[in-house]
C-alpha cells in the first residue's frame, strides 16, 4: 500500500504520465480509500490549471524577482 507521503511524492509523474503501471495502480488504489489525497490532487489540478494561466509578463516585477529568489534559495538547500 502507497503511504500519503508516497503519494505527495508521486504526484509530478502521475500528472506527466510517466509512472509505471503498477506504480499508477497502487497510487490510484491509494486515492480510492484516502479522501485527504483525493483533496490534495484536486487542489493540484487547480494548481496546475491556474499556473497554465500565467504569464511571465503578468507578474509584478517585484513579485517575479521574489519568486526567482525563493525558487534559488530552495534549490540551494535541496542540494546534494
Amino acid at each position: 500500500m502507497l503511504s500519503c507521503r508516497e503519494l505527495v511524492d508521486l504526484v509530478t509523474e502521475y500528472f506527466e504520465g510517466t509512472m509505471p503501471v503498477e506504480e499508477r495502480l497502487r497510487f490510484e488504489r491509494h486515492l480510492a480509500i484516502c479522501p485527504p489525497c483525493r483533496g490534495y490532487m484536486t487542489q493540484m489540478r487547480e494548481t496546475l490549471r491556474l499556473a497554465g494561466e500565467l504569464r511571465e509578463e503578468s507578474l509584478d516585477p517585484d513579485l517575479r524577482s521574489a519568486l526567482l529568489h525563493t525558487f534559488a534559495d530552495w534549490r540551494r538547500s535541496d542540494g546534494p
